[in-house]
């Protein structure tokens, strides 16, 4: 492993709980994958770093080769879902609780209980390992976390879930436990799945969250890529879009940006808005929050083959470089302006007489990626969902605002919560009653799948589920502006 990877998580600690400086010669010898782990870990922990994000980087760094680089992965993002139950098997070996455990030594455990409870790594070497980790980023530390791994190694995984489970207080504290959810977010899955008369389903919904997804493409329409012309390549369940590939990355690589990773519920997403109607040439289209981007590509691809023009609209400027990066391989012009979406101009945007399509992607809890941003579920909190179902309420009012007469509104959240999905959509509509109606997303959505999705609920929202359809658990809803004039319109949303 080159140096320049041991810049996190290498030398002794310093005052502060973080480590820094070179390991000296004499020092143990540790994998690499596990070293690159730890180290995301710790920027996931001390910084909020984002895992998918900062673990491609921190792999090239390190030069892992391709099984080191699944073995990171697998540590990495394995040890990040299943973190809530690794700490309750931490907290009974080491007989008191987690937060009296130095943080970084707190992570050496809970890579080291991932590879002897979950993995088919043989226990010596992950005791070995994780010791002489230990003892590089807190060398007191090194006995203690070898008589807890120890503890752990003793017992099964099926005996460690019993012993868990024993210490639940009821049966929301239980399925937390075991399936490494906060309770809060346990709950708020339960109600998502009565509203549809589907809450036997919880369990599986936990389980889903807790697996490797598979890497989903999108073939981006009218660019003269096909599925059927690229080996390796094979068509997705549902996204007429979709596809995917023995070696998706590479694919993605080596496609220009015609070929995206995306997962299958935000093409739906993306599709639902362009063909909820036909297209007439000259439509004006906004993507409302673009960051980061990858539906912007799809509704740019969708745009240049109907002849409409798109518009791309990001708060934060960093995410709109994102945003234009992504469209890099759709040749097609798409403005890309830095402006909050709540404060809308529309003779600067190009279309003074409003948009015939807005997509609103709205800022969510995340609730329905956390297959494939697993820290995101130790990061928020109930206290977030009241400021964020006031911002898609305001979100929506603006968009409903710069739709022109007839124009459709896809109002769209990665998240499951009824407050953020059906709370925040009845709200919307009755500040707008007699402005907007809604349109039957069931059937737009089911018309475009390549098969029938099973969908439950209302036929004006589909909510896509993780568990059930194998996607990320997106919310969508098509609004139609009613041609009427809006002057009478709510100012804001209360």
């Amino acid at each position: 492993m080159s140096g320049s990877s041991t810049d996190r998580g290498a030398g002794r600690r310093d005052g502060r709980g973080r480590s820094g400086g070179s390991r000296p010669a004499s020092e143990e010898r540790i994998s690499p994958a596990r070293l690159v782990a730890f180290e995301v870990l710790e920027a996931v922990r001390d910084d909020e770093a984002y895992a998918n994000l900062l673990l491609p980087s921190r792999i090239r760094r390190a030069g892992l080769d391709r099984a080191d680089a699944a073995f990171a992965t697998e540590l990495t993002y394995g040890t990040l879902r299943m973190q809530g139950y690794y700490d309750e098997v931490v907290a009974i070996a080491a007989g008191r609780p987690t937060s009296a455990i130095d943080r970084a030594v707190l992570d050496v455990l809970r890579l080291g209980t991932h590879q002897l409870l979950a993995t088919r790594v043989p226990t010596h070497a992950a005791v070995y390992e994780q010791v002489a980790l230990a003892r590089r980023v807190a060398p007191k530390a090194a006995g203690f976390a070898n008589a807890v791994l120890r503890t752990i190694s003793r017992s099964s995984a099926e005996a460690w879930r019993e012993l868990v489970a024993e210490g639940a207080k009821g049966e929301d504290d239980r399925l937390a436990r075991l399936e490494s959810h906060p309770r809060w977010i346990v709950r708020a899955l339960r109600t998502a799945l009565a509203h549809e008369g589907r809450g036997d389903e919880l369990t599986r919904l936990l389980e889903a969250d807790n697996a490797s997804p598979r890497v989903n493409l999108a073939v981006l329409p009218g660019l003269g890529v096909e599925v059927s012309g690229i080996p390796g390549l094979e068509s997705d369940r549902y996204s007429p879009i979709g596809a995917v590939a023995d070696d998706p990355i590479g694919a993605a690589e080596a496609s220009s940006g015609r070929i995206r990773v995306q997962d299958e519920g935000s093409q739906l997403a993306a599709l639902a808005l362009t063909r909820a109607a036909p297209v007439r040439a000259g439509e004006r289209w906004l993507d409302l929050c673009a960051g980061p981007g990858g539906k912007t590509a799809v509704l740019a691809a969708e745009a240049r083959t109907s002849g409409a023009v798109l518009t791309a609209n990001e708060m934060v400027p960093a995410r709109a470089e994102l945003v234009r990066k992504a469209l890099a391989g759709v040749p097609t012009s798409v403005d890309v302006h830095v402006g909050d979406g709540r404060e809308l101009h529309l003779d600067a945007l190009g279309a003074p007489d409003g948009f015939d399509r807005i997509l609103l992607d709205a800022p969510c809890t995340g609730l329905g990626a956390l297959r494939r941003r697993p820290e995101a579920r130790w990061r928020k909190s109930p206290s977030d969902v009241a400021d964020l179902t006031r911002l898609q309420g305001e979100l929506f009012d603006a968009a409903v605002r710069a739709l022109a007469p007839g124009g459709i509104l896809a109002y769209v959240t990665c998240s499951p919560h009824t407050a953020e999905t059906h709370g925040s959509l009845a709200a919307a509509l009755e500040r707008w009653e007699g402005l907007v109606d809604q349109l039957d997303t069931h059937a737009v959505v089911q018309g475009l799948s390549r098969h029938p999705l099973d969908l439950a609920g209302d036929a004006e929202t589909v909510q896509l589920w993780p568990h059930r359809h194998g996607t990320d658990a997106m919310f969508i809803a098509l609004v139609r502006r009613i041609e009427a004039d809006a002057t009478d319109a709510p100012d804001a949303a209360r």
